[in-house]
């Protein structure tokens, strides 16, 4: 199943594998993932999972400041894909299709896709 990595901002390294479910991220403290920044709002972003394609799909949830994925913001629900951002607020989250299961994997696997992102110098 698929996971949430916070790769910048204060809680970088934090995770949250999505499983199965509908799951909610923001400021709230009742939430499954909790984000301290204060530009987001309490319920920020809703991550849906579709049963019947077993994707997933993301939300605003009517935030003050927006949900931005790979640097668009986004008005309606929009299907999430390998290794795409998610900014809210002043903190970028990464999507991966991969579960995640410590803080050292989450981080080894963002290293990854930075090294995939980087390209090659030509002089």
């Amino acid at each position: 199943m698929a996971s949430i990595i916070v790769v910048s901002g204060q809680q970088k390294g934090e995770f949250l594998p999505l499983g199965r479910r509908t799951s909610v991220i923001g400021r709230g403290e009742a939430l499954p993932m909790q984000i301290l920044d204060d530009l987001v709002s309490r319920k920020h972003l809703r991550i849906w999972f579709k049963e019947s394609t077993n994707k997933y799909d993301a939300e605003d949830m009517d935030s003050k400041h927006g949900v931005f994925i790979n640097g668009h913001k986004i008005t309606e629900r929009t299907p999430l894909c390998e290794a795409d951002e998610i900014l809210i607020g002043q903190t970028t989250l990464l999507f991966t299709e991969e579960e995640v299961d410590d803080r050292e994997s989450a981080l080894m696997h963002y290293k990854k896709f930075g090294e995939r992102m980087r390209p090659t110098r030509i002089e």
